[in-house]
């Protein structure tokens, strides 16, 4: 995938500009559904309403792919061990909460919290990983 950013831009750059413009546009939809803005709304449009929130989470996971694909070796080597302990973490705690929701009667907690779950867990992981090998 290309990107429209001038080439003469470094990785981090861009990865910041295109984490702004995600989560900018995260926050506002979610601020103004938290207001009250989309509480008329019905299906059919509630679902397009959700997947449409969800698209700045996709991008953001694709402008971190393409940092990484676009970064020097080593820091592509550090970022993608990391992606994958913070991969793996999030998706093992999503999985026994879930099960502790089924078994033991844990609160439920919902899936779109995996995503705040992975940030959390890539920057711990941060914490730990600190070479590429």
């Amino acid at each position: 995938m290309t990107t429209t950013l001038p080439s003469t831009i470094s990785p981090a750059r861009k990865y910041a500009i295109r984490t702004a413009l995600f989560m900018s546009g995260y926050v506002a939809v979610n601020a103004a559904a938290i207001s009250g803005a989309f509480d008329s709304m019905r299906p059919p449009a509630t679902w397009v309403f959700a997947l449409v929130v969800s698209a700045p989470v996709i991008g953001q996971i694709w402008a971190l792919l393409a940092w990484m694909r676009d970064s020097d070796e080593f820091v592509r080597a550090l970022s993608a061990k990391r992606f994958i302990v913070a991969t793996g973490l999030a998706m093992a705690m999503a999985s026994a909460w879930g099960l502790l929701e089924l078994y033991a009667g844990a609160p439920h907690v919902s899936a779109a919290m995996v995503f705040p779950l992975f940030w959390a867990m890539f920057g711990l992981s941060a914490i730990f990983i600190r070479t590429s090998h």
